[in-house]
C-alpha cells in the first residue's frame, strides 16, 4: 500500500505545490501525495509554475485546496512547509507531522524561487530514499 503524504502551507501556492509536484515525479506509484493550505490563495503562484517548468515538472494543473480535517485522517504523514503554519485540526494528529522549516518565496524574485525549489527538490529527495529503503 503506498505511503499517503500530504504537504502543507499556507496559501498552498507555491512550496506545497512544488513539493507535491516533485514528490509525484520522483516516487510514481510508490506513493499518493497530495498538498493543502491553512489559508489557500485563488491560483498557484506562476513564478513556482516557471521554476517548476525548468525541471521539466507541470504544475499548472494544480489548484490551491484548504486543509480539511479528511486529509489530515487519509495522510500517513503530514510535512509542513515553514512559516509557522497553525490550524487546531494539526494538534489531533501531531505524530504524523513534520516541519521542514522553508521559507516563504511570495513576493520574492524569480532567483529566490528556484533557491526554494532546489531546496524542496532536495528534501523530497531524501524522503522518497527513506519511503523505498523501508518497503
Amino acid at each position: 500500500m503506498p505511503e499517503k503524504i500530504l504537504f502543507v502551507c499556507v496559501g498552498n501556492s507555491c512550496r506545497s505545490q512544488m513539493a507535491e509536484g516533485f514528490t509525484k515525479h520522483m516516487a510514481g506509484r510508490d506513493v499518493e501525495v497530495r498538498s493543502s493550505g491553512t489559508k489557500p490563495a485563488e491560483t498557484v503562484s506562476g513564478k513556482g509554475e516557471r521554476v517548476m517548468a525548468e525541471k521539466s515538472i507541470d504544475i499548472s494543473n494544480q489548484y490551491p485546496k484548504g486543509l480539511s480535517a479528511g486529509d489530515l485522517e487519509w495522510a500517513d504523514r503530514v510535512i509542513l512547509m515553514g512559516c509557522g503554519v497553525e490550524d487546531p485540526k494539526l494538534d489531533e494528529v501531531k505524530d504524523k507531522v513534520e516541519d521542514w522549516g522553508i521559507d516563504d518565496p511570495m513576493g520574492q524574485p524569480v532567483e529566490t524561487y528556484r533557491e526554494i525549489r532546489d531546496e524542496i527538490e532536495g528534501k523530497v529527495k531524501d524522503l522518497v530514499k527513506k519511503l523505498k529503503e523501508s518497503q
